[in-house]
């Protein structure tokens, strides 16, 4: 299995620590690990292989080779809700048991984590479930469409939300956070786009053939 970084995890390493919040930072990267490994263990219950393992600004993400064979979409939503599962169970374990103020960190960045994978803005875990349960009843592309519609007008409310909550608290990792979901988004849009040309290219070429 490959392990990539993405560089972008140095740039956020440096506004954290401008911040002061390098260590709920570290936390979080910590307990993201075992979001993904939760991923991970589900997609090898799922019979899938593992393929590669990328280091991202705000957490892990993990591919596997046959992913895109699954028939059936339910099962890349369970895959997809793996991660803020277990994230959520430690939260609520931990809620339990601790009494200490560094385990309120902990809970808080579960927590933290789970709702931020379950926004339902693609390729977010919550994005990936938006879309298969619309693959489950329309076809990929119009799945596809509607999802990043729906991603598109969830960053825009979080946007006009945040700026509210950034004036509020005076907290520039909101900031940090909403950038990096337009970044998602825009790049979505981005492969979309060259998906319907790529289609569209393929198709016009098969007619081609056929009226020959």
């Amino acid at each position: 299995m490959q392990i990539k970084i993405n560089l972008k995890i140095f740039l956020f390493i440096i506004i954290f620590c401008i911040t002061k919040q390098i260590e709920i930072y570290g936390i979080i990267m910590f307990f993201a690990l075992i979001h993904e490994i939760a991923h991970l263990i589900t997609g090898i219950c799922l019979k899938l292989k593992p393929k590669s393992l990328s280091i991202m600004p705000f957490g892990l993400t993990v591919t596997f080779e046959d992913y895109d064979l699954l028939k059936i979409p339910i099962k890349r939503v369970i895959i997809a809700l793996a991660g803020p599962a277990i994230n959520i169970l430690i939260a609520i374990i931990l809620g339990v048991i601790a009494e200490t103020k560094h385990m309120e960190t902990v809970i808080y960045s579960n927590l933290l984590i789970g709702a931020f994978n379950l926004i339902p803005v693609y390729p977010l875990d919550g994005g990936q479930i938006v879309k298969n349960l619309i693959h489950i009843k329309y076809n990929l592309k119009i799945a596809n469409k509607i999802t990043l519609l729906i991603s598109k007008t969830v960053v825009i409310l979080l946007t006009f939300i945040s700026s509210i909550a950034i004036l509020y608290f005076k907290n520039i990792a909101i900031l940090v956070i909403i950038a990096y979901l337009w970044y998602l988004v825009i790049k979505e849009a981005k492969v979309q786009e060259l998906r319907n040309r790529t289609y569209e290219i393929i198709k016009k070429e098969c007619v081609s053939k056929i009226k020959k």
